[in-house]
């Protein structure tokens, strides 16, 4: 009487491919971008982590000028800001993934219409800049608007410098430079751009919206 193959026993191919499955699955993912961005994002956020804590020790120590100060700016102004860098940050995070599936064309639009976006940011913070210089609210005139001017200057800065970034992968993508497994400077630039958002995100209602 010939004896039943046991339902346990595997063929050594099925094996194998379940342990090959199992490694794929428990294998790390590396981290987006190259490691030397990381440490540069790392450094700057360190910069922002002591002027933010600067702001609000100096606002416990002066609310009612803090609160009569910040009801000189425009909220929706801010508001407009503050949607535009993430509208600009969404299209920038979705060209990267056009571009992992080699669809260049698409990415390089999505830049561009990130690059639109930051650039509208530019030129409503110029504005508003140049508004509140023109009724003597500079960086002399008390400790809200020295803060307000060293804080969103300086992310001024690094909008500035994202948005000549945007338009170098724009201009790479449209060169298809980048690719499936050679994107890593593409996500760089992005990651740098999402610290950008990120740094906002917490200005915006420390500066205009919390009293």
């Amino acid at each position: 009487m010939a004896l039943s193959k046991p339902e346990f026993f595997l063929p050594a191919g099925n094996a194998l491919n379940e342990s090959t499955a199992l490694s794929a699955a428990t294998k790390p993912r590396a981290l987006p971008g190259d490691l030397a961005m990381w440490f540069f994002i790392l450094a700057e956020l360190t910069v922002f982590g002591i002027l933010i804590p600067a702001f609000v020790v100096t606002e416990r120590l002066h609310p009612a000028l803090f609160h009569a100060s910040r009801a000189l700016l425009d909220t929706s102004t801010g508001l407009i800001l503050t949607l535009s860098l993430l509208t600009a940050g969404l299209l920038a995070a979705l060209a990267v993934e056009q571009v992992r599936h080699s669809r260049h064309r698409t990415g390089a639009w999505l830049l561009a219409g990130a690059q639109l976006s930051a650039s509208l940011y530019v030129i409503i913070k110029f504005n508003e800049y140049r508004h509140l210089a023109s009724l003597g609210l500079d960086i002399e005139y008390d400790a809200f608007f020295r803060l307000y001017w060293l804080l969103t200057g300086f992310h001024f800065l690094h909008v500035l410098l994202g948005l000549v970034i945007l338009a170098f992968m724009t201009f790479r993508c449209w060169r298809q430079a980048y690719g499936p497994g050679q994107s890593s400077s593409l996500e760089s630039g992005v990651l740098y751009w999402h610290m950008v958002d990120l740094v906002w995100v917490m200005l915006f209602p420390l500066v205009y919206v919390i009293n």
